[in-house]
């Protein structure tokens, strides 16, 4: 395996694994463990770890090591007004560029979506989310916004999962997610912005109502 080769492995890897929950905020992450579950060199992990650290996942503390990032109710907010700006201008895109199979595509997700909401699915739910928002990405092809925004969407996994297990969460998401799809399907690019930038506003007010419950 070259040099780059493994460096990506153990970068993917791990960022895979803080994504997917396998770490949790503050959860130290040590060398030894990683090289052995990455199959990669201490090096690597090193590598990795910086270059996570560069994109907010990781901190690195002197004397304490790298532990996967904290983020505060306050940062998580402000993530996601930046967030609500970017995906309005990729919904947007998305809309000018769409083809009829993707707005077929577009159409499946959200069938499902409905299904799941039915069924009280709602981890099942969540995947569809995400699913929904990369495929939105994917049409729009505009490769800045899409690295930021992943960037950014690391940043926030712990809240959007426990967002998404929030009582009555996915009812009042479904609706905003349906007029996305419909705004894209339709072409039209001002009512898909204002459709995502809604539906990432109503993710804000959720975050707020969600702190001032743990704080009650």
């Amino acid at each position: 395996m070259s040099a780059d080769a493994a460096l990506d492995k153990a970068r993917d890897g791990l960022r895979t694994a803080i994504l997917s929950g396998e770490y949790l905020p503050g959860e130290r992450l040590v060398e030894a463990q990683l090289c052995e579950r990455l199959g990669v060199s201490r090096f690597n992990v090193r590598a990795a770890i910086q270059e996570l650290a560069a994109d907010g996942l990781v901190k690195v503390e002197r004397n304490k090591g790298a532990h996967v990032r904290k983020v505060s109710i306050d940062e998580a907010v402000e993530i996601t007004e930046v967030r609500m700006v970017l995906e309005g201008l990729v919904a947007a895109r998305a809309a000018a560029k769409v083809t009829d199979a993707q707005a077929s595509e577009l159409d499946e997700i959200g069938l499902l979506m409905r299904r799941a909401v039915s069924a009280g699915e709602f981890r099942r739910y969540s995947d569809l989310n995400s699913r929904l928002h990369s495929l939105v990405r994917g049409i729009a092809g505009h490769s800045t916004a899409d690295g930021i925004i992943e960037t950014l969407r690391g940043q926030l996994v712990r809240h959007q999962f426990m967002l998404s297990l929030h009582p009555g969460r996915p009812a009042i998401s479904l609706p905003q997610h349906e007029r996305i799809i419909e705004a894209i399907r339709e072409r039209n690019p001002k009512a898909a912005e204002d459709a995502m930038r809604a539906h990432i506003a109503s993710v804000i007010e959720a975050l707020r109502d969600m702190d001032a419950g743990e704080a009650r």
